[in-house]
């Protein structure tokens, strides 16, 4: 094996332990770093850190302390809302062939693309498409919305992120709310059909 295939396992390696294990001194895996409208987001160390399965009665709420668990908790904590479809990767939560404005029955929550008809409010549940070093997408939720802002909170952010998050939002020239950030797809929002 040469040098270069060896300095590449080694890398490889060294990145997977990187997610999975906890480097910030100033944090313990589940430790409370934060809450929105009484729902807590936990400290989960390495990105790829996985604890046990967290479900309410039979529902699956996710894998503790990942971002969807945390979603899925807010959703069913603030709103008493179950997802029909309680399994998926956090850019699964998006689903590309609905358009804006419409019904995403596997979550049973309106979705919105970004850009969008319809500017995003507290409590949307923000998707984030996956990155080179994320293939799983990211989901957070609007925390606040201001006039040219959103705030999101988020849990699993990465172990020196914070769990509090600023972009920039914009009226484009069709008339479409935009989220500045191009992971951003869309947003989805509990609303009566």
């Amino acid at each position: 094996m040469g040098i270069l295939a060896v300095g590449i396992l080694f890398s490889l390696g060294v990145w997977k332990l990187v997610q999975t294990v906890n480097l910030n001194p100033f944090h313990t895996v589940g430790e409370e770093i934060d809450s929105l409208d009484g729902v807590t987001v936990y400290f989960n160390g390495g990105v790829n850190n996985v604890e046990e399965r967290n479900v309410a009665g039979t529902y699956n709420l996710g894998l503790k302390y990942q971002c969807v668990e945390f979603v899925k908790r807010y959703y069913y904590q603030h709103y008493g809302h179950k997802m029909p479809d309680a399994y998926g990767h956090a850019k699964s939560f998006f689903d590309p062939a609905i358009a804006d404005g419409k019904y995403n029955a596997q979550r049973d929550l309106f979705q919105y693309v970004n850009p969008s008809a319809k500017r995003p409010e507290k409590g949307d549940l923000l998707v984030f498409g996956a990155s080179w070093f994320n293939p799983y997408g990211h989901v957070a939720i609007i925390s606040e919305v201001q006039e040219n802002s959103i705030e999101i909170i988020q849990q699993n952010a990465g172990p020196f992120s914070s769990s509090r998050e600023n972009f920039e939002l914009i009226l484009d020239k069709e008339e479409k709310w935009e989220i500045l950030e191009r992971r951003v797809l869309g947003w989805l929002r509990k609303e009566e059909r």
